[in-house]
C-alpha cells in the first residue's frame, strides 16, 4: 500500500510559511521606513519649491505695500514703487514656475493643492490692487490707503495659510519647530503692517483716529506673537533670539512704539522721528527674516538626515526580503515540482473535454453519426490529485453518455412530430379537397358561408400542422412549380389567419416569388400577420406593404398595438437572426422559432422594429434569388390546365385566371361594393345574371352583413362557374388549387383584406379561447387585446 500524502499539506508547506515570513517582514519595513521617509522627503521638496519662493513673494509684497500707501498719502514720483513692482513680479514668476513642477503636483496632498490654488488666485488679484491705487492717485483720501492696505494684506494672509500644511511632517520635533517659525514670520508681518501704517501717517502729517487704532493693534498683536513663538524655540535658537532683540535697532523700535502708545493722539503729529523710524524698522525686519532663515536651516538638515536614514533602512529590509523570497522560491520549486506536472495534465484534459471533445461529440450527433462512449482511464497518481483525475474520467464518460442519450431522445421526438404532422397533413389535404368540391356545388348563401368558415379553419389547422414538421427539421408538403405573383403570396398568407378582415394590403410591386419558396413564405408571413392581429386592439388594422429594393423585396407588417420594449425587441431579433435549437421545455415561442427556421432555409432576413403608429413593424427581406418577373397575361382567355396549388384554402382565382374572368369594379379602402359581380359559364350562364353594380360604391357605414354575405355569395358563384368552364377542356382533370386572391387594388394600391381580401365571408370569433394552438412571435409578456 503506497503512502499517500495530502495535497493540502504540500500546498501549506509551499505557500503559508514563506508568505507569512515575507508579508510580516515587508509590512514592518513599510510601516517603519517607507512612510516617514516619504513624508520627510516631500517636506523637503515642498520647502524648496513652494515654501521658499512663497516667503520671497511675501517679503516683496510687504515692501510694495508700504511704498504704495506712502505714495497714496503724499504726492511724489513713482520711480521707487515702479522698481519695487518689478521685483515683486519677478518673485511671483519664480514662485509660479517652482510650484507648478510635476514633482509638486504628484506628491502634494489635497490640502496643499487647495491652499496653493487659493494663494495663486490671490496673486492674480495683485494687478487689480495696483490698478485701483493708480486710479486713485496720490493724496486723495484715507479710504484709498485703507483699501490698498487691505488688498495687499489679503494676499499675504493667503501665503501664510499655505505655510501651515507645508509644516506638517511625521517627525514631532520638526513639526513643532516649523510651526514656531511660522509664528515668528506672522509676528514679522505685523511689524511690516505697523511700518506701512506709520510711514503713511508720516507722509500725511497727522494720523486719523483709524490710523491710531490700527497702529496700536498691530503693536499689541506682534508683541504677543513674538512672546508665544519665542517660548517654543529650541534653547539654542531662543538664546540667539534674545541676543538679537537686545540690539540697538530693536531697542530703538521698542522705545518709539512706547512713545506712540503713550503720547500718540489723532490729528496730532506723531511723537517719533521719521528718519529714526525708517532706520530702525528696516534693520528689525531684515534681522527677523535672517533669524527665520537660520532657524529653518536646522530642520532642513535634520530632515535630509532622516530621509537618508530611512532609505538606508529600506535598502536593508529590501535585501532581507529578497533573501526570504529566494528561500521561498527554492522551497516552493522543490515541493511543487511533483505536483505541477500532474495538475497541468489534469488541466489540459479538462480543457480538451470542454473545448474539443464534447463539442465534437455534439456536432457528430447532430449530423446523425453514431458515437461510442469510450472507457479511457486517466492516471494522475495515488493522492488527492489522482482521485480527482479518476472522478473527472467518470464525469467525462457520463457527459458523453448523456449527450448521446439526449441526441437519441431528440431524434425520436422529432420522428414522433413528423409522423403525427404528416398524418394530420394528409387528412387536412383530403378535407380541403372535399370542401373545395362542396363549395363549387353550393348555391345557398348561408351554406356557402359555413363552408367558407370550415375551409378557413381547416387551412389554419394545416398551417399549425406544418409547424410541427418545421420544428422537427422537415419540410412542408406544399410546393409550386412556377413563380407566383407576390400580391397573391401576401394575400394567401393573410387568408390563413383568423382576423383577416382587419388586414389592409397596400400596393404590392409587380414581381413574383420562386415556386420553391412560395409555401414557406406564405407560412412565414402568416405567422407575422397573425402576430399583428393578436397583439393589437380589435378595432385597429394591420397594414401589409411591400417595396422592391436593390437587395430584394421588402415586406412590412405593421400593427398599432402596445409595442415591445427595447430589450424584448433585441431578444426577438437575436432569435430571428440565429434560429435556436428546438427545446420542448421552452414551448412559449414556437411561432418565433418557426419564422426563424423558415427564414434561414431561404436566406430571408426578418427583423422587428417599432412602427410609426406605436406598435411593432415586422420586416421580411426576400432576396433577389427568390424574385422573378410576373408573366404578362395572354391577350385572349385560354384554358388554364396547370395552375399553382392554393396555399391558403381560399377560393379566389390567381392572376393566371384574370384574363378568363370579367374586369373587376375599382374599389378604395374606404368604400367597397362587391355586389352585382357578373357570372360566367362554359357556353351559357348557369344562373341568371346578378343585378348590375351601382354607379358608385356605397360608404362603409351603409353596408350590412346581409348585403356583404349576398355579394360574396354572388362572387363565389361567378368564380365557380369560371372554374367549371376551365375544367371541361382539360378532360375533367382535377383542378389544381390556386393561391387566394383578395381582390383588386384601387389606384392607391391599398386593399383592406377584411373588405375584399381573402375569400371568406367575414371574420368570425374563435371557437376556443386559444389562438388555434399557435404561439405568436411577439413577447408573450404582453396581454392580448
Amino acid at each position: 500500500m503506497l503512502k499517500r500524502r495530502s495535497i493540502r499539506a504540500k500546498m501549506a508547506a509551499l505557500v503559508i510559511i514563506p508568505l507569512v515570513a515575507l508579508l510580516g517582514l515587508w509590512l514592518l519595513a513599510t510601516a517603519l521606513t517607507v512612510g516617514p521617509a516619504r513624508n520627510l522627503a516631500d517636506a523637503g521638496l515642498f520647502a524648496r519649491h513652494v515654501g521658499g519662493p512663497a516667503a520671497q513673494v511675501v517679503a516683496e509684497l510687504q515692501t510694495e505695500r508700504r511704498l504704495t500707501v506712502v505714495w497714496l498719502a503724499q504726492p511724489g514720483t513713482s520711480t521707487e514703487i515702479t522698481a519695487q513692482r518689478d521685483a515683486t513680479d519677478t518673485a511671483v514668476r519664480e514662485f509660479r514656475q517652482q510650484s507648478a513642477s510635476e514633482d509638486v503636483s504628484d506628491r502634494a496632498d489635497d490640502l496643499i493643492k487647495r491652499r496653493l490654488t487659493e494663494f495663486t488666485g490671490e496673486l492674480d488679484q495683485l494687478q487689480s490692487a495696483r490698478s485701483a491705487a493708480d486710479a486713485g492717485g496720490a493724496g486723495r483720501s484715507a479710504d484709498l490707503r485703507a483699501a490698498a492696505m487691505t488688498a495687499y494684506t489679503k494676499i499675504i494672509d493667503a501665503a501664510y495659510r499655505l505655510f501651515v500644511p507645508l509644516a506638517e511632517v511625521q517627525d514631532p520635533q520638526l513639526s513643532q519647530l516649523s510651526r514656531t517659525l511660522i509664528g515668528l514670520s506672522r509676528a514679522r508681518e505685523l511689524v511690516a503692517q505697523e511700518d506701512a501704517l506709520v510711514s503713511a501717517v508720516f507722509a500725511v502729517g497727522k494720523p486719523a483716529m483709524n490710523d491710531v487704532t490700527q497702529i496700536a493693534g498691530a503693536i499689541g498683536a506682534q508683541r504677543q506673537l513674538f512672546a508665544d513663538a519665542v517660548g517654543e524655540l529650541p534653547d539654542a535658537d531662543r538664546a540667539r533670539y534674545q541676543e538679537m532683540v537686545r540690539g540697538d535697532a530693536f531697542v530703538q523700535l521698542a522705545v518709539m512704539e512706547e512713545a506712540f502708545l503713550s503720547r500718540g493722539q489723532p490729528n496730532n503729529p506723531l511723537p517719533i522721528n521719521a528718519a529714526n523710524w525708517r532706520t530702525a524698522t528696516n534693520a528689525v525686519l531684515k534681522a527677523l527674516r535672517s533669524f527665520e532663515e537660520q532657524a529653518a536651516a536646522a530642520p532642513a538638515e535634520r530632515s535630509e538626515a532622516a530621509v537618508s536614514t530611512a532609505y538606508t533602512r529600506i535598502v536593508a529590509t529590501g535585501l532581507a526580503g529578497l533573501i526570504s523570497v529566494a528561500l521561498a522560491l527554492w522551497v516552493g520549486l522543490r515541493v511543487s515540482r511533483s505536483v505541477a506536472g500532474r495538475l497541468l495534465r489534469l488541466r489540459d484534459t479538462a480543457t480538451d473535454l470542454a473545448e474539443v471533445e464534447l463539442p465534437a461529440v455534439v456536432a457528430r450527433l447532430r449530423r446523425g453519426e453514431r458515437v461510442e462512449v469510450a472507457e479511457a482511464e486517466l492516471s494522475f497518481g495515488h493522492d488527492e490529485i489522482g482521485e480527482v483525475g479518476r472522478a473527472f474520467a467518470e464525469v467525462r464518460r457520463t457527459a458523453v453518455r448523456s449527450a448521446v442519450d439526449e441526441a437519441v431522445l431528440r431524434h425520436g421526438l422529432n420522428e414522433v412530430f413528423l409522423n403525427v404532422a404528416r398524418r394530420s397533413q394528409t387528412l387536412l389535404h383530403r378535407q380541403l379537397s372535399l370542401l373545395d368540391r362542396m363549395e363549387r356545388r353550393a348555391r345557398d348563401p348561408q351554406e356557402l358561408e359555413d363552408l367558407f368558415r370550415l375551409d378557413h379553419l381547416s387551412t389554419r389547422m394545416r398551417r399549425h400542422a406544418e409547424d410541427l414538421v418545421i420544428l422537427a427539421g422537415g419540410a412542408p408538403g406544399r410546393g409550386w412549380r412556377h413563380p407566383v405573383a407576390a400580391v397573391d403570396v401576401i394575400r394567401g398568407s393573410v387568408s390563413e389567419i383568423e382576423e383577416y378582415v382587419r388586414v389592409v394590403v397596400e400596393k404590392i410591386p409587380d414581381v413574383a416569388i420562386a415556386g420553391r419558396a412560395v409555401g414557406d413564405i406564405i407560412h412565414l408571413l402568416a405567422e407575422l400577420v397573425e402576430n399583428g392581429t393578436s397583439f393589437s386592439p380589435p378595432q385597429t388594422r394591420v397594414h401589409v406593404s411591400a417595396e422592391k429594393g436593390p437587395d430584394g423585396l421588402l415586406i412590412r407588417v405593421a400593427d398599432r398595438g402596445l409595442g415591445m420594449t427595447e430589450e424584448a425587441l433585441a431578444e426577438a431579433n437575436a432569435r430571428l437572426a440565429v434560429p435556436p435549437d428546438f427545446d420542448p421545455a421552452n414551448s412559449a415561442r414556437l411561432g418565433l422559432m418557426v419564422v426563424a427556421r423558415l427564414a434561414a432555409r431561404h436566406g430571408i432576413t426578418v427583423a422587428l422594429t417599432r412602427s410609426s403608429h406605436g406598435g411593432v413593424c415586422a420586416e421580411a427581406l426576400i432576396p433577389n434569388t427568390l424574385i422573378a418577373t410576373v408573366p404578362k397575361p395572354a391577350a385572349k382567355p385560354t384554358p388554364v390546365t396547370d395552375l399553382p396549388k392554393r396555399p391558403s384554402g381560399a377560393k379566389i382565382p390567381v392572376q393566371a385566371e384574370v384574363s378568363a374572368r370579367p374586369e373587376p369594379v375599382a374599389q378604395t379602402a374606404g368604400s367597397v361594393d362587391v355586389g352585382g359581380l357578373p357570372r360566367r359559364s362554359r357556353q351559357a350562364p348557369a344562373e341568371p345574371p346578378a343585378s348590375p353594380a351601382p354607379e358608385a360604391a356605397s360608404p362603409v357605414s351603409e353596408r350590412t352583413p346581409q348585403r356583404v354575405r349576398a355579394n360574396l355569395a354572388a362572387f363565389q358563384r361567378g368564380t365557380a362557374s369560371g372554374r367549371a368552364s376551365l375544367d371541361a377542356p382539360a378532360d375533367q382533370a382535377t383542378q389544381p388549387e390556386s393561391l387566394s386572391d383578395g381582390g383588386e387594388t384601387d389606384s392607391s394600391g391599398s386593399v383592406p383584406a377584411g373588405d375584399n381580401g381573402p375569400s371568406s365571408p367575414a371574420a368570425t370569433p374563435p371557437e376556443t379561447d386559444s389562438v388555434e394552438g399557435d404561439q405568436p412571435v411577439r413577447d408573450e409578456g404582453k396581454a392580448q387585446p
